[in-house]
C-alpha cells in the first residue's frame, strides 16, 4: 500500500512511522503549515521534522505558502467548534495531494495523540474520502503514545507544548488568576 501521512511534527511521526513501516506500508509524509500560530513555531516545527523526515528517508511533501489569516477567518466565532475545521482542512489537503499522487490511502499522526478527539478524526476521514475518492486509513497509534515521546526526547528534538493554533497556545499557556482573599 501506498499511504500519504499527514504529520504535524517530528516528534508524533516517530511512532505511527515505525508502526506503518512494519506494516509493509510505503509511507510519504505531508506538512501541513496554515494552523500552526505563531509563525516562528510553524519554522521550528517544520525544521525538526525535516531533520526527522531525513534522518528517516522518508521522503515529504511541503504546503507552501502560510496563510494564517484563512484559518483564522474560519474559525472566528466557532472557536468551540475549530478542530473540527482543522482536521477537516489538514485531512482534506492530504486526500487531494494522496489522489493527484495516485496514493492508495491517507492518514494522519493526529492519530497518534491522546489529546486528539478520534471519533471526530475518524468522521471526517471518512467523509473525506467519499468526497476524494481515496480512502482513509485509521490506525490507532495511541498505543505508542509513551514510546514516541521517550525517542523524541532520546533524539534531542524540538517537542512542542500546544496542538498547533493560536487558540491551544492560549488554553495551554492563559490561566485565569486565582482569586485573592
Amino acid at each position: 500500500m501506498k499511504l500519504l501521512l499527514h504529520t504535524c511534527c517530528g516528534p508524533c511521526t516517530i511512532y505511527p512511522l515505525q508502526v506503518l513501516t512494519e506494516m509493509d506500508i510505503q509511507v510519504m509524509g505531508f506538512f501541513y503549515r496554515h494552523n500552526i500560530h505563531p509563525y516562528t513555531e510553524c519554522l521550528k516545527r517544520e525544521d525538526t521534522l525535516a531533520r526527522y523526515a531525513t534522518d528517516q528517508g522518508l521522503k515529504m511533501v511541503w504546503q507552501p505558502d502560510y496563510h494564517l489569516e484563512s484559518f483564522l477567518r474560519s474559525v472566528v466565532f466557532r472557536e468551540k467548534d475549530r478542530c473540527r475545521y482543522c482536521y477537516h482542512a489538514r485531512l482534506s489537503a492530504a486526500a487531494k495531494i494522496a489522489k493527484k499522487g495516485k496514493f492508495d490511502a491517507f492518514s494522519s499522526t493526529l492519530l497518534y495523540s491522546r489529546f486528539q478527539n478520534h471519533a471526530l478524526i475518524q468522521e471526517i476521514g471518512t467523509a473525506v474520502a467519499k468526497e476524494t475518492g481515496v480512502d482513509f486509513f485509521y490506525h490507532d497509534f495511541r498505543e505508542g503514545w509513551k514510546q514516541g515521546i521517550e525517542e523524541s526526547k532520546a533524539l534531542g528534538m524540538y517537542r512542542q507544548s500546544y496542538c498547533g493554533c493560536i487558540y491551544s497556545e492560549k488554553d495551554r499557556y492563559c490561566k485565569p488568576p486565582k482569586n485573592k482573599t
